[in-house]
């Protein structure tokens, strides 16, 4: 509750429309650890929210264009912190290690660190664990020791290039976790939190198909796995000194269509965070008496912000959605209920309507959407439609609080989320329904999404646009070539295009990652023939297309812009045949690539890059932006 009361403090000293977006922030012992301007810095628990705190390192001394702290970690016995570094134009980070004394000191600086965890010995040393990461691809750990016992050594190097490796520290800090996983297989190995010189025990040996992931808790391990049917997670445990999957013991199994988002472990209950049917819920599970507490959440909520937490009594957490900044809430386990913060209500609540959609595909599946649109709209036909797709990797299509489309949705935009095959918001079969040679499912499904709310009464052809970014891109260039008509303009972001080419170069960073999701073309001539159908690059064609804007980066390892630029002239070719033959008054759509520099993968704050896509869109639906540029200067500080 004293939380709330900062938080709505906050809000109140600040302009409504003003919203502040968090960096990395670590409670530990008495102080949090945060970063203030441009520097790592701490002060005591109750003065957190004031000008009194004392400043670690100076992140300027790195000479980073604009370098912000992504993570932050604290030695257990708060002798030093370690802190991830990173800028918003490149995926490279830096590890900084601060010794934490009268005068804090620079100890040491490591290069491409991707994750990093603290234990300490039995000599009372502290021992970071960290992975490196090269090319994109994470295959090694390393140890290191600071003071006068000075040095870094190589523990472990993952031999499989397909696979990646990451460190966890369970919630007791009991054992680090070194979890080496591909899209679909995973396995890993406990590091003793108090003897972490011993040599590692493994919990189980890989097997393909199998994905697991492990906490602690009074000498009981507790494992989110989806081994046995139905091949969806649930949560099994066994003795921690018996940690092989024939001892695993079924514990807790979730209902059909459950996305498990995540698990938190405190002393005496074990809380799950679920999407189920497109709603978010917690389950709290006592494990003292195997109780268990399902919580509907609100239904605006669209997404969890985890919160990094040490108390055991209280679960905090936040709920967000496209078009409403995070809201707090904690789940108090003496009393059994959640609270919520109060004080300040968004307007949006009263101003805007949620709704939850299905629309049916080919084969008979159920597609889950999420619609927003004011309240007070009259004649939706009549409004401008913008819908998202992801659908790849089993990953959800993010939801999280973007202020340009509140804006949006301010100016009478209906803003549709289609959650189709090939994501992860029905669990790990909607996933499997879309990869590999069952990747037109999600063509199918995004299809049927745009029919059905068009046959609905929400917007049309016309007034439609579609937007993604990333492996998104695949479905939405598919459906540019094989049903153009039904959008009027499509925004891009960091689109993956050339699905052939890139998977036949294993030369790429993430080739052999990569294989699980899209299949193996340069040895399997099933899957080249499959790729070949829905691949944007190889279907483009004289036709008419919808206007296209791509935002792009110049460095970009992910998706090399090489494939990028390939398919814009393609695309600009094609559609110049087209107007060749469509007659006199035939109006060509607009192709605009716009590569940024940089070598993020995806800058999501970035404001000139918002305004560039929103003027599109303006422009191309024939749409007044006045107002809409107005507002956004609320939000962005341009």
């Amino acid at each position: 509750m004293d939380a709330f009361e900062k938080v709505r403090t906050k809000l109140e000293t600040q302009p409504q429309e003003e919203y502040e977006i968090i960096n990395a922030e670590v409670k530990h012992g008495g102080f949090v650890y945060y970063q203030e301007g441009c520097c790592l810095v701490r002060s005591k628990d109750e003065e957190a929210d004031s000008d009194n705190y004392e400043v670690l390192f100076n992140l300027e001394e790195l000479k980073l264009d604009q370098p912000f702290i992504d993570s932050i970690r604290v030695a257990p016995d708060e002798k030093y912190v370690a802190a991830k570094i990173r800028t918003e134009d490149s995926e490279a980070s830096t590890c900084i290690v601060v010794k934490l004394s009268d005068q804090p000191l620079l100890e040491a600086s490591f290069p491409n660190v991707s994750s990093f965890e603290w234990v300490k010995d039995e000599e009372e040393e502290d021992v970071l664990f960290y992975t490196f990461q090269r090319n994109l691809r994470c295959h090694d750990v390393y140890r290191a020791t600071f003071g006068e016992n000075k040095r870094n050594e190589r523990f472990y190097t993952e031999k499989d290039p397909s696979y990646f490796v990451f460190l966890y520290l369970t919630k007791d800090s009991r054992f680090l976790t070194i979890n080496i996983m591909n899209k679909t297989t995973s396995e890993v190995w406990l590091i003793d939190g108090l003897s972490p010189w011993d040599p590692p025990v493994l919990i189980q040996k890989r097997i393909h198909g199998v994905l697991y992931y492990v906490e602690h808790r009074d000498d009981e391990l507790y494992i989110l796995t989806n081994v046995g049917e139905p091949t969806e997670f649930k949560l099994m445990r066994t003795a921690a000194d018996t940690p092989a999957i024939m001892n695993w013991d079924l514990f807790f199994t979730m209902k059909r269509n459950t996305k498990v988002v995540d698990l938190d472990m405190f002393k005496d209950h074990c809380v799950l965070f679920l999407k189920h049917s497109n709603l978010l819920y917690v389950n709290v599970i006592g494990l003292a008496d195997d109780s268990v507490r399902s919580l509907k959440l609100p239904p605006w909520a669209c997404g969890f912000i985890m919160d990094t937490n040490s108390d055991p009594k209280n679960c905090p957490f936040q709920l967000c959605s496209p078009i409403r900044p995070p809201k707090y809430y904690t789940y108090k386990f003496a009393e059994g209920k959640l609270f919520e913060e109060t004080g300040h209500e968004d307007p949006i609540t009263k101003t805007s309507r949620v709704l939850r959609l299905e629309a049916k595909s080919k084969d008979g599946k159920l597609v889950p959407m999420t619609v927003f649109h004011k309240t007070d709209s009259e004649d939706l036909q009549k409004k401008p439609l913008l819908v998202h797709v992801y659908g790849a990797y089993g990953m959800d299509l993010k939801m999280n609080f973007r202020p340009e489309r509140r804006v949006l949705v301010d100016d009478g935009w209906i803003l549709a989320y289609c959650h189709v095959r090939g994501g992860g918001e029905l669990g790990l079969q909607w996933h499997a329904d879309g990869r590999l040679t069952k990747k037109l499912h999600g063509l199918a499904d995004l299809e049927a999404c745009i029919k059905t709310l068009h046959g609905q009464g929400f917007s049309q052809p016309s007034l439609t646009a579609l937007t993604a970014f990333s492996a998104g891109g695949v479905l939405v260039g598919a459906l540019c070539n094989f049903n153009p008509d039904l959008l009027r303009a499509v925004t891009l972001e960091a689109p993956f295009l050339d699905v052939l080419n890139t998977m036949m170069d294993t030369t790429l960073p993430l080739t052999l990652e990569e294989l699980e999701e899209w299949g193996n073309p340069s040895s399997d001539e099933k899957h080249k023939n499959y790729i070949k159908r829905y691949c944007p690059y190889q279907n483009i064609k004289p036709q008419h297309y919808p206007s296209v804007h791509i935002t792009a980066y110049e460095n970009d390892e992910r998706v090399p812009l090489k494939g990028i630029v390939n398919y814009t002239e393609k695309l600009k070719e094609a559609i110049a045949e087209h107007a060749k033959n469509a007659g006199e008054g035939y109006q060509s759509p607009n192709i605009i690539l716009d590569i940024q520099p940089g070598g993020n993968h995806v800058i999501e704050d970035s404001h000139k890059k918002i305004t560039a896509q929103i003027k599109f869109l303006y422009e191309e639906l024939g749409l007044d932006n006045t107002s809409v540029f107005e507002n956004l200067k609320k939000y962005l500080k341009f």
